[in-house]
């Protein structure tokens, strides 16, 4: 099973056909919204990102982060939250992230409500005020056994599979093995049954050094669309500026000569002799662009 952790907007979702599950939400507050940290997204604003994705990607399964506030947690208002999520936002299951009792109650009463459910244990990004930040966790032997235990909670809740972030790579592994369902894991090394990513960090796609130092130490670049990106845009501003762009071949809307004499005319009429002389200029310099050996000179 291989997931992917991708982008919410429409364009991008038809990329994801080749695979099984794409997590939306989680990022949509940390790079497209440029917040410090996701619990600034707003419901709304999670629902109203998720559902282009929703109606136009090809995975076989979409996930929406439920942002766990007190009254989310409620075991009516957890359910209602979760119907919003698969409505509004086009979802087919739902991620739930922790393990206390107030959220494996949670879980179980949205199974029980017939949603999907998949668990979140470890690095608990909408908990980063508690954890004191993007800190990994299961590196003793309390807070390894609490993340095992924690995942078979979710299980036992009826969760269908659990997400596992920043833990060593022996305790992503226990819990692989500790747990009849699937686990995926970020940052937690080879042993979970599938793996996740951030779309923008995999393929590289901010370069800017302030994103470098937060790119997190286990995501792999497999490409630098970023650099690809600003020298697009940089050749695009200088095209612009020195009037090459757009040339003939990306104006193609035309008028024939009687219009454009009509149209003179008619500017004229209404007393717009500059305009009409600006608008016989332009397709006069259009025409020759459009003759055969035209040069760049001509076209500009």
């Amino acid at each position: 099973m291989t997931t992917h952790q991708g982008s919410t907007s429409t364009p991008l979702a038809l990329i994801f056909a080749s695979l099984e599950t794409l997590l939306l939400w989680w990022f949509t507050a940390m790079i497209p919204l440029s917040l410090s940290h996701l619990r600034k997204c707003s419901f709304i604003a999670g629902l109203l990102l998720a559902a282009p994705s929703g109606r136009y990607s090809l995975v076989t399964c979409l996930l929406g982060p439920m942002r766990p506030t007190p009254v989310s947690l409620a075991y009516e208002q957890a359910v209602d939250t979760a119907v919003r999520v698969l409505k509004e936002g086009g979802m087919d299951a739902i991620k739930l992230e922790g393990g206390s009792p107030a959220r494996i109650t949670a879980a179980k009463a949205i199974v029980e409500a017939g949603i999907a459910v998949i668990g979140h244990v470890g690095l608990t990004p909408q908990a980063i005020s508690v954890l004191g930040g993007f800190r990994p966790q299961g590196r003793n032997v309390s807070s390894a056994v609490k993340v095992v235990e924690t995942a078979m909670a979710l299980q036992e809740a009826g969760c269908f599979s659990v997400v596992v972030e920043c833990v060593p790579a022996p305790v992503a592994a226990a819990v692989t093995s500790a747990l009849q369902i699937p686990t995926i894991g970020i940052g937690a090394g080879p042993f979970c049954s599938g793996q996740v990513l951030v779309y923008h960090d995999l393929l590289g796609m901010l370069q800017h050094p302030h994103h470098a130092k937060v790119t997190p130490k286990f995501c792999k670049q497999f490409a630098r669309v970023g650099d690809v990106i600003n020298k697009a845009l940089l050749e695009y501003k200088e095209e612009v500026t020195n009037g090459s762009f757009p040339g003939p071949s990306h104006s193609p809307y035309k008028m024939n000569a009687e219009d454009v004499n009509g149209f003179f005319k008619e500017l004229e009429k209404l007393g717009l002799d500059k305009a009409a002389s600006a608008a016989t200029e332009a397709a006069e310099k259009k025409n020759a662009a459009q003759q055969p050996g035209a040069t760049k000179s001509q076209s500009d």
